[in-house]
């Protein structure tokens, strides 16, 4: 597991290694296919805890771990908890084996799940991938040691079908702000005490001693604000981090907000709001007039504080630029605005692909400029650092 990856693997003891291994024949590592499993489903916001990993391999050593129907209703009956998270474990299911049919029960209509597509070209490729596998073939352990290798291979290196797996992936990433004490106050067991609340209950009981009332501030996720950089030294990458950023729109609930920064500032928020991704992705590229042009960073990210951030967006949010850091303005300018913004945001994350080639350095002159006032700088280039800047977003300390 690299140093960039965002989740840190279930701790497996030799002997469960061992029962893996003899009963998953023809997986590449049966071991590493389990955890990067329950790896995924945590990714996808399923507990999936050691002891719930531990229960499914118990379950396979008394079934046919060839069949994927097994290993479906073995993980369906041993890693989730309530109904949200059996719709969370289809959907990783289906990203993390492939896609080939096995019964299931029928969703509840009050609750529909409705599986994104893709675009039409990556819905053309998905038609070469393992969707048409026999569900008894010893190819399902296999296509999900693939899966495991692909997070950590460089996004600008993947072909067009392994692409289309990362963008299923992606469709059921979970990515959240930092929580937050809230203003407003909530009934708890415990806390600070209630006075007015235990009052109430007093007249309540005529004056009868009542048991304390005690209430406590909820929690709630911090503002996200992602600035995706869609000039043409980061076209490896923009298609993946936009469908990152589709991730992070639809299950902000909103409290994300997106801008694309090139040679213009364009707010694609409401674009992302779609529950397709392929539509989305096509709203945004209708929207945004300056694909893989030039970069203005100084310029652009001053534009947004004056008109968005300083009013409020950018106060106590999650502020996320995804960009290699090429300027062709003032990196002075650059250097000032990043200070400003960091002034505003409670964090400020840097997101650049380039950062895991061997030998990489911030000798870009608008990288160096801002990368002083920032709080975390990470990679972008892969399943496995998108994963870490989930968990940075969400107020995990980066390494790097």
């Amino acid at each position: 597991m690299s140093a960039g990856s965002s989740l840190t693997p279930f701790p497996v003891a030799a002997e469960v290694a061992e029962a893996v291994h003899d009963r998953i024949e023809g997986a590449l590592d049966a071991t590493t296919t389990l955890v990067g499993f329950a790896r995924t489903l945590r990714a996808a916001g399923v507990a999936a805890t050691q002891p719930q990993l531990l229960a499914l391999i118990a379950a396979l050593d008394a079934l046919d771990p060839r069949r994927r129907a097994n290993v479906y209703w073995a993980g369906r009956l041993t890693l989730c908890a309530d109904h949200e998270e059996l719709l969370r474990y289809d959907r990783a299911f289906d990203a993390y084996f492939g896609a080939a049919p096995v019964p299931r029960p029928s969703p509840v209509p009050a609750v529909p799940l409705r599986r994104p597509t893709v675009s039409a070209a990556s819905s053309a490729d998905d038609a070469d991938q393992p969707d048409q596998v026999d569900p008894t073939s010893p190819t399902v352990a296999t296509a999900a040691s693939r899966a495991e290798v692909l997070r950590h291979r460089d996004v600008a290196e993947l072909s067009a079908a392994d692409l289309a797996e990362l963008h299923r992936i992606l469709a059921a990433f979970p990515v959240a702000g930092e929580p937050r004490p809230s203003r407003r106050w909530r009934p708890a067991h415990n806390g600070p005490i209630d006075a007015a609340g235990t009052m109430r209950e007093l007249l309540r009981r005529g004056g009868e001693p009542a048991r304390l009332r005690r209430r406590t501030h909820p929690k709630r996720p911090r503002r996200v604000v992602l600035l995706l950089d869609v000039s043409g030294s980061m076209s490896p990458y923009a298609e993946a981090l936009l469908r990152f950023a589709h991730a992070a729109a639809r299950r902000g609930r909103g409290r994300t907000e997106v801008f694309t920064i090139g040679t213009r500032l364009t707010r694609v928020s409401p674009c992302l709001m779609l529950r397709d991704p392929g539509a989305a992705l096509a709203a945004v590229s209708a929207a945004v007039p300056d694909w893989s042009g030039g970069t203005r960073l100084g310029e652009l990210v001053k534009e947004f504080l004056d008109r968005w951030g300083q009013r409020s967006l950018a106060r106590g949010a999650v502020v996320v630029v995804l960009s290699d850091g090429w300027e062709c303005g003032d990196p002075a300018l650059l250097a000032e605005q990043t200070a400003r913004l960091r002034r505003l945001a409670h964090r400020l994350v840097w997101v650049n692909p380039l950062k895991a080639r061997p030998g990489y350095a911030p000798l870009a002159a608008g990288m160096a400029a801002a990368l002083p006032h920032v709080d975390d700088f990470v990679e972008g280039h892969s399943l496995a650092a998108l994963e870490r800047l989930a968990a940075v977003v969400a107020g995990q300390r980066s390494h790097g």
